[in-house]
């Protein structure tokens, strides 16, 4: 067997290096048979969210958000990958309108089944395919009944990028998808326990939240199943400092555990005689970590210019933004695995620029996310949560580079640069 079909991050799940974390598996199987209730999966990133879904459910209607992402995007990914399309107009007060057509067999059949229109004959399908139903998409029982008829289990991913109102928005249109027996799986990252039914208390009884967190324990368990594939005997020192570097997140370990044992031990696959060799190398863990860190570079400091040039362009707080941002990411691991609170936040930023107010800090963090991501979209790797007032780290292999890469942020040279706007702290 060959290391890299062991470790690594994989778009599938290899069973190999896989454990059954809490039973969440048993959990979240016996919560979809059910079917009487929504699913919230939260996690950090490379949490092992998108394996644990992907060992349960068989082909889902799979929605990816990004920043900026309304309700109805999501209604509309979610059609579109159900051979139907939603057709937008804007009326004349600006609202946004739109009817829902086929744009293929598959459509066609389901659009026919939920209408109760009998299946349309082969001759017609090429001048029909395209026609409005005369639906529109305000029409959410409609919608749920496209969702149910195709048999398939809706799945929003990465839902923490959606703005705070239209996480609001979506998580009343829940209760009512519950009301028509159409179920959800809602998959993000958020702090708070029960976030969706905090945005809406009618959620509760309605909704099941699934918690995907790795003890370094666990993490060490994912280690050592994987090392007996290849017939590795790591050391307790070695396989508890591996687990420990990985931050709560089996994506990282999984990406150590490779570049350790393939490029650093050059072990690419097991011994062919069946024997046994022990890991006890703890230096090779280091020098793992310090190349990993090496690879993220580019990212993070892509991520670093991404939120330097955005607060250039801001008319106003600019000051309140750069204070904001070097008092962040000059917190501790723990206070960012956790959440770090605003008034945390504003305590290092205050202590170094008394004209910084809380609550126009508050207003700031809750624009940090659009700092940040890419032009589609992603890329988040700091999340505010409004309703605890906190800010987490998304992406934890940040912790990782910022442990073992040299880094030198651009924040104080940006505090001097943008301090001397006029606007800078209103």
């Amino acid at each position: 067997m060959k290391t890299h079909e062991v470790f690594g991050i994989q778009p599938t799940v290899s069973d190999h290096s896989y454990i059954d974390r809490g039973s969440l598996d048993r959990e979240f199987r016996k919560l979809v048979e059910r079917q009487q209730t929504h699913i919230a999966i939260r996690g950090a990133s490379k949490a092992g969210k998108s394996w644990l879904r992907q060992r349960v459910l068989n082909d889902p209607i799979v929605v990816q958000c990004r920043l900026s992402y309304t309700t109805l995007e999501i209604y509309r990914d979610a059609l579109a990958r159900l051979d139907v399309r939603v057709e937008l107009e804007k009326t004349s007060t600006n609202a946004i309108k739109g009817k829902i057509a086929a744009t293929g067999e598959a459509g066609l059949k389901l659009i026919a089944k939920v209408t109760g229109a009998g299946e349309v004959s082969a001759e017609h399908q090429n001048t029909t395919k395209d026609k409005a139903v005369g639906k529109d998409i305000s029409d959410l029982e409609f919608i749920a009944s496209l969702i149910r008829a195709s048999g398939r289990m809706l799945v929003i991913e990465d839902f923490h990028y959606l703005p705070i109102d239209e996480q609001r928005k979506f998580a009343f249109d829940l209760k009512t998808l519950w009301d028509y027996k159409t179920f959800v799986v809602v998959v993000g990252v958020w702090i708070s326990e029960n976030m969706l039914i905090t945005l809406n208390p009618d959620l509760s009884d309605r909704i099941e939240e699934l918690s995907v967190t790795w003890q370094p324990t666990e993490l060490k368990q994912v280690f050592l199943k994987g090392c007996g594939k290849l017939n590795l005997r790591p050391t307790d020192l070695v396989a508890d400092e591996l687990a420990q570097i990985s931050y709560e997140s089996v994506g990282l370990l999984q990406k150590l555990a490779l570049r350790l044992i393939d490029d650093e031990l050059g072990i690419t696959a097991a011994e062919p005689n069946g024997t046994e060799i022990v890991v006890d190398k703890a230096g090779a863990v280091h020098d793992a970590a310090m190349h990993v860190a090496e690879q993220l570079n580019q990212l993070y400091q892509a991520f670093a210019k991404r939120v330097c040039d955005g607060i250039r362009t801001r008319k106003n707080s600019t000051g309140i933004y750069a204070h904001g941002m070097a008092a962040v990411m000059s917190a501790g691991d723990a206070e960012l695995s956790s959440g770090l609170s605003a008034k945390a936040i504003y305590s290092v930023a205050h202590a170094k620029q008394p004209r910084i107010q809380l609550g126009n800090l508050k207003a700031a963090l809750t624009r940090f996310p659009e700092l940040q991501v890419d032009s589609d979209g992603r890329g988040l790797v700091l999340a505010y949560d409004p309703q605890d007032e906190k800010i987490s780290v998304v992406d934890k292999q940040l912790l990782l580079y910022r442990k073992f890469a040299t880094v030198k942020w651009p924040w104080e040279d940006l505090i001097e640069e943008v301090s001397k706007e006029q606007a800078a702290f209103d």
